[in-house]
């Protein structure tokens, strides 16, 4: 590879998709990130208020996700998931008590749609057909210019899949956005959207993994090392500078940025990127849940959307959640848990807990934002942008970021192989 080294600065998911790309086919790499660990917004850590490691925020990824089990794969994790053999959602509506799970069919033909108890309550196998709209969508259209967003359809299953997955309300959400997902999911049939957990924590799956890899294949990770500068010449960067020394860069390197979007702007000159974000709340209760509670469960009609079961805690994810993020966090406790109680039908006092909140954790889904969204190849020969926020056709998500970060490695293995 004509002697390349790979400078990858970001250890967040699309950095080490990147970075285990190149190592497993042999490459030199280094890795650079400004925190004292990787994982960036899928990391897990030792929380003192409970006393035990916790994960920042819940995640899933899709058996459909194919960008994803692929990483696994190649950071021999792929068993590091837990999850139903069929594709099995359960909700509860806590304001009724009622309870349901929706059961597609493994294949791809909806054959599920004909049976009520496998449908959504209240609906039919006709309502079903508006999600193929989707499909269809422009790049300018909402999500409301595309579907009615009314019915128990919309309330039951895809207002709470949606916002999840875009973390922005679906009705002002990109349609386009919304329709790669269907088109990755649901349209795939059940086996495409059987959800996997990480298990015990983010870390042990998406994060240890790949840095052993990478420690095995000769990688060198430099952790604390905030990228200040980069130095252009002509049509290629020359120099990455940080606080304490300038590397420069060989005529074959390779630099891969996946930093978030704010962080590249400071770094590249009129890189594009989304400049409006959505908040994500979490919130973790040190308990074991009841016996039989799914390992996840939607919640609808409560602040609550969904609740992530493990052995030793609760925790519960709030997306699209800025009219929360400066709530006063006791306040904000008790108010989760009151759902959470209901859910699980819980009547002992709240536990000892823990909040965490993500002000900027993704970009607004809206058509306006991911027309913003930068390309992976930039106007520098040795420069390539990777993470959740550029041009994926996807929202940000995991299997966005891994697929981000392997994409930036193959336009750049081959631009050293010309």
């Amino acid at each position: 590879m004509n002697d390349a080294t790979f400078h990858i600065v970001g250890a967040g998911l699309s950095g080490l998709s990147a970075a285990t790309t190149f190592a497993a086919g042999g490459a030199s790499v280094q890795l650079f990130e400004a925190a004292p660990q990787a994982g960036g917004r899928c990391r897990s850590y030792f929380d003192p208020a409970l006393g035990q490691v916790i994960d920042n925020g819940n995640h899933f990824i899709l058996t459909g996700n194919h960008a994803a089990m692929e990483y696994l794969r190649r950071i021999g994790a792929e068993h590091a998931l837990v999850g139903p053999d069929k594709a099995r959602t359960a909700f509860v509506d806590i304001r009724s008590g009622a309870h349901w799970t929706i059961a597609p069919s493994d294949g791809v033909l909806p054959f599920w749609l004909f049976d009520g108890s496998r449908r959504v309550p209240g609906t039919s196998a006709t309502d079903y057909l508006e999600i193929a709209k989707l499909l269809f969508a422009g790049p300018r259209s909402r999500i409301d210019d595309v579907l009615s967003c009314k019915g128990a359809l919309w309330e039951r299953l895809l207002r709470p899949f949606l916002l999840g997955a875009l973390n922005t309300q679906p009705e002002e959400a990109s349609a386009a956005l919304a329709g790669a997902l269907v088109r990755e999911t649901f349209a795939r049939g059940g086996n495409a959207y059987r959800t996997r957990i990480a298990h015990p924590t983010l870390a042990a799956a998406f994060i240890d993994p790949a840095l052993a890899l990478l420690s095995q294949k000769g990688a060198i990770a430099h952790f604390g090392q905030r990228l200040r500068r980069i130095v252009f010449d002509g049509d290629r960067a020359t120099a990455l500078e940080f606080p304490e020394h300038t590397l420069p860069l060989a005529e074959h390197d390779i630099v891969i940025l996946a930093t978030p979007p704010w962080v590249a702007q400071g770094l590249v000159p009129q890189v594009a990127a989304p400049d409006d974000f959505r908040a994500i709340v979490n919130a973790h209760f040190k308990m074991s849940p009841p016996s039989g509670t799914p390992s996840m469960l939607g919640v609808i009609g409560g602040t609550v959307e969904w609740i992530f079961s493990f052995a030793d805690r609760v925790s519960v994810t709030i997306s699209g959640a800025d009219r929360l993020i400066d709530m006063d966090r006791n306040a904000l406790a008790a108010l989760i848990w009151r759902d959470v109680a209901a859910a699980l039908n819980l009547s002992e006092p709240m536990p000892p807990w823990q909040i965490v909140k993500e002000k900027r954790a993704t970009f607004a889904a809206t058509p306006a934002q991911a027309a913003r969204r930068a390309e992976t190849a930039t106007r520098w020969t040795n420069l390539f942008l990777a993470g959740d926020w550029t041009d994926t056709g996807l929202p940000a998500t995991i299997e966005g970021a891994v697929r981000s970060g392997h994409k930036a490695a193959q336009l750049a293995l081959r631009r050293v192989r010309v």
